[in-house]
């Protein structure tokens, strides 16, 4: 008979599940962890991965089309959405399976169906509630089945799911959410996105790099809000350079549906105007997936569509923890696997940190990619720093230039007082993989002047991080 006591039961297996899951079963916890749909979660199966394998198609057909730019010939490029899609489920299907490995490889017992907390931790759990996004994993041999299970911690990592607004509902085939977008039977020849955040924005450039006519439609005034305003509007000159159609300080009023496309009513300063499109995809954020978990009846507190914990994962109920999207913004895969190590190594009575969520790095992986860590000049001013800024363009660095990506700005922001860095922020190619340098440096607490005398190696693009430093500091070299 299967076990039905573990010492951590984790519900969801996304990337915050079964990375705590792991991490549990490392500190001798025995370790169970409920799917419903598939391991790895949205952001494996449905995000992060897929979209990246499609956005990485859509770059190398970009470079294709400018191959005279590098001295290169390239005639008769064209592109076959099939294939581009499949391409992408592909990679989602290679990590998933090594999900499953590693799982059963930490000896993680798995279990298939619908989790529901009941008191004195249980959870029962039966069959899916709804039909999957797509085929359920095939169930591995030793998995536990339905039934009750108990555990001494329960840990909800239930992730999220798109957000719905009144008059944008998805219909998955002329409104679109991101599990439609990411596998389209054919391209649109033009296409609506609601909402410039990071999903939008990815999608409206994978979407214009591969031909469509796009209009992205933003309601603050701004695109990518929560990103630095200097950086903001530099990529959104270099995204409309590339032909997208960008619309700030706008609404989407109203859609009509016809039988092969959608016209959309857009509010923009006082006026109004149609546009018809063959496609609409909303973008417009997403909500912690805190239903039908029995939340209510255990008393547990949420706020704004979230479960509220402290910086160790603990809700208000004991025994009971929440991780990753469903435990508020923000909503990020790195973040949720940060957390729920964190979570398991304080029960475990390790000596862990709680997290800083100013410490989170967000990445944007459009064309030109964007990356920030920490507070944003505006943010900054308004908690009441006085400020040193560094701005180091990529059109004065060698590497840039010689990748022909010479459009972007790195921008660091320091307290003038004490030297302590408060934010980076990039904008340009491969910016999302130099991020994590400024990420370490403020973990380390790192001043100006470590970072100044730092070497950095060249030819590089790092080294704008370097020069953006001494910027701040009046002491920039090449510009």
């Amino acid at each position: 008979m299967a076990d039905t006591s573990f010492d951590i039961l984790i519900i969801g297996s996304g990337p915050g599940g079964y990375v705590t899951a792991i991490r549990a079963a490392q500190l001798g916890f025995k370790t169970a962890i409920v799917e419903r749909e598939h391991l790895g979660g949205i952001c494996l199966n449905w995000g992060c991965i897929p979209t990246k394998a499609l956005l990485r198609s859509a770059e190398i057909y970009h470079y294709m089309n400018h191959a005279r730019d590098y001295g290169l010939k390239a005639e008769g490029v064209s592109y076959d959405a099939t294939a581009v899609v499949d391409r992408s489920r592909k990679v989602s299907a290679r990590l998933n399976g090594g999900v499953a490995m590693l799982l059963k490889k930490n000896k993680v017992t798995v279990i298939w169906g619908e989790a529901t907390l009941g008191k004195n931790n249980t959870v029962t759990v039966t069959k899916p509630l709804k039909a999957p996004h797509q085929p359920q994993n095939p169930e591995p041999k030793g998995a536990a089945g339905l039934g009750t299970y108990t555990a001494k911690h329960i840990i909800i990592a239930t992730g999220a799911r798109p957000r719905v607004l009144p008059g944008l509902e998805p219909d998955g085939k002329l409104v679109w959410t991101y599990f439609e977008a990411m596998v389209p039977k054919e391209m649109p020849k033009s296409l609506l996105v609601v909402g410039s955040g990071a999903i939008g924005i990815e999608f409206a450039s994978f979407y214009n790099a591969m031909g469509v006519d796009v209009t992205v439609v933003e309601i603050v005034d701004q695109i990518m809000p929560v990103e630095d305003t200097e950086i903001a509007k530099i990529a959104q000159k270099q995204l409309e350079k590339q032909g997208l159609k960008i619309r700030t300080g706008a609404k989407v009023a109203k859609l009509v549906k016809g039988a092969n496309s959608v016209t959309a009513t857009i509010e923009q300063g006082g006026k109004s105007e149609d546009i018809t499109v063959d496609r609409v995809i909303s973008a417009v954020g997403v909500q912690g997936n805190i239903e039908n978990l029995g939340l209510e009846a255990l008393g547990v507190k949420t706020e704004k569509g979230c479960i509220v914990t402290d910086g160790f994962g603990h809700t208000n109920v004991p025994g009971l923890y929440a991780i990753g999207d469903v435990a508020g913004p923000p909503m990020l895969a790195h973040k949720a696997e940060h957390e729920g190590v964190i979570c398991v190594e304080k029960i475990k009575g390790l000596d862990a940190h709680p997290m800083k969520k100013e410490q989170i790095p967000g990445c944007t992986y459009c064309h030109p990619q964007v990356a920030s860590v920490g507070l944003t000049e505006a943010k900054a001013k308004a908690a009441g720093y006085e400020l040193k800024v560094g701005r180091f363009p990529f059109l004065a660095n060698g590497k840039a230039i010689a990748l022909g990506e010479d459009q972007g700005l790195i921008k660091t922001i320091f307290d003038a007082k004490t030297g302590r860095l408060l934010g980076a922020h990039m904008v340009g190619a491969e910016v999302t993989e130099l991020i994590q340098g400024f990420v370490i440096a403020m973990g380390l607490e790192t001043t100006e002047e470590e970072l100044i005398h730092t070497v950095f190696p060249h030819p590089t693009l790092s080294e704008m991080m370097h020069e953006s430093v001494l910027d701040a500091y009046g002491r920039v070299i090449h510009m």
